[in-house]
């Protein structure tokens, strides 16, 4: 193996950049490590190989009254690709990151010594493999903290606003009492409408049994149309469309946690609706004493250019700090959205952005990049020379030699 380049473990490929590539040596496919070693119904312990999805850890869980802590915003990723990653969800002000949850892990390095890594045993690779993109071996298993629920049921308010102003309101009011809070936002509005969208805020309902999974079919997109059907006049009909669905400032819904916390995952291959040429995903944060400024910049940009995507996400990080190196959340504020690939004009775009993200103090997500450069990456995250001595120096990846050359 050590002839054929550097190794990479890959998960379920879930990753929109090549944190998941390995185009110089070999890949090491997990999702055949998908065995539960343990489930402490009682405590609220499980111990699992790193190719499980979290879909099989929700069906096994929630019908005895436990959820995981942190999930992303697809539940078709596996373990060692959300600790690689140190996914997020809607309720970082409550619980972190997936890393936050993880109680140890087993770890496989390629001189082949197998090391048990926790807050208090290996601590320095415990915090370079949470958040480290797979780069400081492989994951044999892992022990991750669970929490309790009464029902698989959300209750909250969706709320319809009209300018930035009133989402950082609507954000700052729900932190204390609700656990899941997160908007949609119109990329194209301008003027007084920039900003405007659908705030969601939920907490665990009370009751209404505890089904793993809601009972609806998904939908598919059957094919890949040759050109982009996500463009300007199309997301422009979409935006209004969707903003307009709701015309009460106001309504108090109740959700079955499926489609709340994993909407794209009821619509099989919808990547396809951009085209052949694809699209690039762009996710930022920018702290918080800098939020309302560079949002306002951001937006302002990306309406002006024409470009974006119907689902766009935008949503409030807390302080709950990740024990992982190069993990991505800062109190602040994050803004994750899709841009077909136009070329040169998408390119042009992102750095446009990068230079706002980057003067506020913010950085991007490396597990949704494909295109940042090695100077945006060393200024994000200013523990990289502590994690670099971490790495096994028998793995890489695309991303690792694309933004990492420098600092390695």
């Amino acid at each position: 193996m050590l002839d054929d380049g550097p190794v990479l473990a890959r998960g379920n490929g879930r990753s929109y950049g090549d944190v998941c590539l390995n185009d110089e040596g070999t890949l090491l496919t997990t999702r055949a490590l998908d065995k539960f070693v343990l489930f402490d119904a009682e405590a609220g312990e499980l111990v699992c190989e790193p190719g499980v999805l979290l879909s099989d850890i929700l069906d096994l869980v929630v019908p005895k009254g436990w959820f995981l802590p942190v999930v992303p915003g697809t539940r078709l990723v596996t373990v060692g690709g959300a600790i690689a990653n140190d996914v997020h969800g809607k309720n970082h002000h409550r619980f972190g990151t997936f890393g936050t949850n993880v109680l140890d892990f087993r770890l496989l390095r390629s001189d082949g010594t197998a090391l048990t890594c926790s807050r208090d045993e290996n601590a320095e690779l415990f915090a370079a493999t949470i958040g480290g993109l797979g780069l400081t071996g492989l994951i044999a298993e892992a022990r991750l903290k669970l929490r309790p629920i009464a029902s698989s049921y959300l209750e909250g308010e969706q709320f319809r606003f009209d300018t930035l102003d009133e989402f950082f309101a609507l954000s700052e009011a729900s932190e204390a009492s609700h656990e899941y809070t997160a908007a949609w936002i119109d990329c194209l509005a301008e003027g007084d409408r920039l900003g405007r969208g659908h705030f969601m805020r939920a907490n665990h309902a009370a009751d209404g049994g505890l089904d793993p999974a809601a009972r609806s079919l998904p939908l598919a997109v059957p094919l890949t149309p040759p050109l982009s059907l996500v463009n300007r006049a199309s997301l422009r009909v979409f935006n209004t469309l969707y903003y307009e669905r709701q015309r009460a400032h106001e309504v108090s819904r109740r959700w079955h946690f499926d489609p709340y916390l994993f909407p794209l995952d009821s619509i099989a291959n919808w990547n396809r609706l951009y085209g052949p040429k694809g699209f690039l995903q762009y996710q930022c944060v920018v702290p918080g004493n800098e939020a309302r400024a560079a949002s306002a910049e951001l937006l302002k940009e990306i309406s002006r250019s024409g470009q974006g995507s119907p689902l766009v996400v935008f949503k409030m990080f807390g302080d709950v700090a990740s024990p992982g190196l190069l993990s991505f959340p800062m109190k602040g504020a994050t803004l994750a959205l899709d841009f077909p690939l136009l070329g040169e004009r998408t390119f042009e775009l992102l750095d446009r952005l990068d230079a706002i993200v980057r003067q506020a103090g913010g950085r991007l997500y490396p597990a949704k990049d494909a295109r940042m450069s090695a100077e945006m990456f060393e200024k994000g995250y200013p523990a990289l020379d502590r994690f670099m001595k971490q790495i096994d120096p028998v793995f890489g990846s695309g991303f690792q030699r694309r933004v990492m050359g420098r600092a390695r």
